[in-house]
């Protein structure tokens, strides 16, 4: 089997995560990235050059590249990032015959234990609460909070929902990462206010949430971007005098953590989240686990004098 070179293997790679694979357009365009770096690095032309010396010279090349506007090096989270792409190309060369080296041989760099951001759950119920009022946008964005914290979905499948999801039911099918559909669940108040906020409409948009007010009547598409959702929850979360980082992947955060200390098993938030790998949704046992000490505390060794 022809070799090829390197920058028609990677487009035809690129290729094969768009169609084969379902991959979306920003994993795709992130991929592209972090293999070009690599082959600009390399200036090798065949799969055959690529050694164990050759990645070690990248792997020290990449430790000492500096993040962009900020004085330091890349973060060896994000240094993984570029490796992950290059083994996952690797073996894209490999599984189609052609001479190469082995992905296995690349290892990750070791990083922490993934810290996560979170708000406490006074601030998250003081976050719900800060929409007031009855217009269009007030209760629209009520929806999008209280929906946030009811599913646990991912701000670009908020923004994917259209507006003929069935309220009459508790349920919502969602299409995720890797085009996978999972069954996520209306809390009460999500429903209520999805409800109010759909019967103020007067559009026929097809798109759950759209832009309102002045800029709406120009935009191209009145469906809500999710940089317009994460402009919203930090307005709504400096108007609640939070000072934390929040966005919508923290009450994505708050929805897994809530679940857990309230009993759930880590399978079934494993499911709720659309995580591919129970490793991804362990990071959470670290927080939930937390409790534990306080119980140590309170009921281990009383009889001991």
């Amino acid at each position: 089997m022809s070799s090829g070179n390197l920058e028609q293997l990677k487009r035809e790679f690129l290729e094969h995560l768009e169609i084969e694979k379902g991959r979306s357009l920003n994993t795709i365009n992130n991929y592209d990235r972090y293999l070009s770096r690599f082959l600009d690095f390399s200036k090798k032309k065949s799969p055959k050059e690529i050694d164990a010396d050759l990645i070690r010279e990248y792997r020290l090349w990449l430790n000492r590249q500096e993040s962009s506007g900020e004085n330091e090096t890349l973060k060896r989270k994000t240094q993984n990032y570029y490796l992950i792409a290059l083994r996952a190309f690797l073996k894209y060369i490999g599984k189609r015959g052609i001479e190469t080296l082995s992905p296995e041989s690349i290892e990750l760099a070791k990083t922490s234990e993934r810290d996560l951001d979170l708000i406490s759950i006074e601030e998250l119920e003081r976050l719900m609460e800060a929409p007031e009022g009855s217009e269009l946008k007030d209760l629209r964005d009520k929806a999008i909070l209280e929906l946030l914290f009811s599913t646990g979905l991912r701000v670009s499948e908020l923004t994917s929902l259209n507006r003929d999801i069935n309220l009459k039911r508790d349920e919502l099918s969602v299409r995720g990462k890797g085009d996978k559909v999972r069954v996520v669940f209306l809390s009460k108040k999500a429903k209520e206010f999805v409800t109010k906020y759909l019967d103020k409409r007067t559009d026929i948009d097809d798109a759950l949430f759209i832009q309102v007010g002045r800029g709406a009547k120009s935009a191209e598409s009145l469906r809500l971007t999710p940089r317009s959702i994460e402009r919203l929850v930090k307005h709504y979360a400096i108007k609640a005098g939070i000072s934390k980082k929040a966005t919508p992947h923290i009450i994505r955060h708050s929805f897994a953590t809530d679940l857990l200390q309230n009993g759930a098993d880590l399978r079934s938030v494993q499911a709720l989240l659309g995580h591919a790998n129970i490793a991804t949704t362990q990071v959470y046992t670290h927080v939930t686990d937390k409790h534990l000490e306080e119980v140590h505390k309170s009921f281990h060794g009383k009889r001991r004098k």
